[in-house]
Formats: structure tokens, C-alpha cells, sequence
């Protein structure tokens, strides 16, 4: 059984022209990107994806970040696909980062940090089911 985990490119990702080397990292991890969507985040899709962050200062923020432009939302395959992308990944500030990660190579600022993906196959099951409904 493979399992699977969301995958978010945020809208800096895109405003900055990674997504195509972020898709190719993931590639060449041999995980599988068995559904890919673009489209513009909405409040209500939001609210449901963090709602544990709702009420917290930077909350506010953090929306207007994710809604300010169209996003490509990944539904990835693979063996521990969730441990894989969250080393792939790396930490979410990319001054800490390690080099050879994709915040660590590529990002440049705490929230803008390219990149969003679950932490837990529970998380993981609750995400997807938000993103593509099942």
C-alpha cells in the first residue's frame, strides 16, 4: 500500500517560477503525483484547511498570503510519502533549513516558504479530502 499526502505549492512558488523544479524533486524522490489542480484559494477552503491555526495572531495573515494568487494543490503517492516530503521539504524557516532541501535551496522567507505538506496520514486523509473530496 502506498501512502499519500498533500502537497501544496504556494503562491510564491508560483509567483517565483519553482514549480516545475518542486515537481521534479518530488519526481525524482519516486513518489507519484496521481492529482494536480491550479486554481485560487478561498476563505472557506482556508478556514477548513487551518482551521487549527483560527484565532491565532498570525492567522490573518496567513490567509491573505495563500489566497493572493493561484496555488497548485498535489495529491503524492509513494512509499512513506509523508516522512519523504517532509525531509524534501525541509524546515519551515528557510534560514534553518538544510542545504539540499527545497526551502533550504530555495526559500527566503518564513512564511512565504514555497512549499505546504501533511504531517500525518490523518492530516494527510483530512487535507486531500478538503483539496479533491475524497
Amino acid at each position: 500500500m502506498q501512502d499519500r499526502t498533500l502537497i501544496i505549492l504556494k503562491p510564491d512558488a508560483m509567483k517565483r517560477k519553482l514549480v516545475g523544479e518542486i515537481i521534479s524533486r518530488i519526481e525524482k524522490k519516486n513518489l507519484t503525483i496521481v492529482r494536480m489542480d491550479m486554481r485560487t484559494l478561498d476563505k472557506k477552503t482556508l478556514d477548513q484547511h487551518y482551521d487549527e491555526h483560527k484565532g491565532k495572531p498570525f492567522y490573518p495573515s496567513l490567509v491573505e498570503f495563500m489566497s493572493s494568487g493561484p496555488v497548485v494543490v498535489m495529491e503524492v503517492q509513494g512509499r512513506d510519502a509523508q516522512s519523504v516530503m517532509r525531509n524534501l521539504m525541509g524546515k519551515t524557516d528557510p534560514i534553518t533549513a538544510d542545504p539540499g532541501t527545497i526551502r533550504g535551496d530555495l526559500g527566503i522567507d518564513f512564511t512565504e516558504n514555497l512549499i505546504h505538506g501533511s504531517d500525518s496520514k490523518l492530516t494527510a486523509d483530512r487535507e486531500i479530502g478538503i483539496f479533491f473530496g475524497a
